[in-house]
């Protein structure tokens, strides 16, 4: 009976996982197409007006693009099941995925301040009203993706990566509008090359946590959310464990981590050596919320009898022998 609710769970897990999975790609490609439509006629507008702030967004735009599509590439990828050699299954290229967003994002950050400095050198005439309607087009495409990214962000880096995509793009877009209402009431020209400054700044420093948080992962840092020193305290903690080595804490993904360590433990029997390993495991899993934990548990082995000197190890006759061959 026990075991016939333990498949039904696994199963109920595992669909969840796949309907989850599958609104995920669903949301993604709604995005997606969104952004081509809107990608479009961003950028003729701004080769159309000579926005620098437009064509910097349009940029980005096209960045989000890629990055939408790398992204249900992946949420393809690891919804395949481990086997073969990938036998953690292909949660990591998610991961592979987030980095890859947060360096677009950084490359857009240094075209766009890169043009910014070349714009400042030899200005040009800008077009103040076909920027700002296209602006206020893009604040409300990317309001209306906010709304579809965000509640599904919480547990998965690559989504996270993606919502940091359309939150840079808003940001732009509610500059865009700003540097228009400068260019068109006043005839600001240096607004629009502020404003693709300011866009790049923010750009840069919205993809540094996710390049950060990706590349921990790749090094197989411990999470931030655990401390090695208090878990390795924790198991000591326990009656009848005497040493805690090579404890290793890692994490495949955003909600999968790892953890493997060998423990020297004071157990005469082994059921309970398993009665200590299930606790240990379960207390591991609900206090840190540690998916996978493996412990090697060794018995201590106490000596058998006191040591004694070499010198009484020695037979008496041979010393004696020893020493009258010296003396003659």
């Amino acid at each position: 009976m026990l075991s016939l609710r333990w498949d039904e769970c696994k199963c109920e897990n595992a669909s969840t996982k796949v309907v989850k999975s599958q609104q995920k790609a669903k949301i993604l490609w709604i995005t997606l197409g969104l952004l081509v439509c809107f990608f479009v006629a961003e950028w003729s507008v701004g080769l159309w007006s000579k926005s620098l702030s437009l064509q910097a967004d349009a940029g980005h735009m096209f960045s989000d693009i890629t990055a939408l599509l790398i992204s249900l590439f992946a949420s393809f990828l690891a919804r395949q099941p481990a086997k073969s050699q990938a036998t953690f299954g292909h949660q990591r290229i998610e991961v592979l995925a987030a980095l890859l967003n947060g360096l677009g994002l950084l490359a857009i950050a240094s075209f766009i301040t890169w043009e910014a400095i070349g714009r400042w050198q030899h200005p040009t005439t800008i077009l103040g009203l076909p920027m700002l309607g296209i602006a206020v087009l893009g604040l409300i495409v990317n309001l209306l993706n906010i709304t579809l990214l965000h509640p599904h962000t919480h547990d998965d880096l690559n989504l996270r990566g993606t919502l940091l995509h359309v939150i840079a793009d808003t940001v732009s877009s509610v500059g865009v509008i700003l540097a228009a209402l400068a260019v068109h009431l006043w005839d600001w020209w240096w607004a629009d090359i502020v404003i693709s400054l300011v866009v790049a700044t923010f750009t840069a420093l919205s993809a540094l946590p996710l390049v950060q948080e990706s590349l921990k992962i790749f090094l197989e840092y411990a999470p931030e959310s655990i401390d090695p020193d208090e878990v390795e305290i924790c198991l000591k903690s326990f009656p009848g464990v005497a040493q805690v080595e090579k404890l290793h804490i890692w994490a495949i993904s955003l909600n999968q981590i790892m953890l493997c360590a060998d423990l020297t433990v004071q157990c005469t029997t082994d059921q309970e050596r398993d009665r200590l390993l299930n606790k240990l495991q379960t207390h591991l899993q609900k206090t840190f919320n540690i998916t996978e934990v493996t412990l090697q548990l060794t018995s201590c082995k106490y000596p058998s009898k006191i040591p004694i000197h070499p010198f009484f190890n020695q037979d008496i006759a041979l010393m004696l022998s020893a020493n009258q061959t010296h003396s003659s």
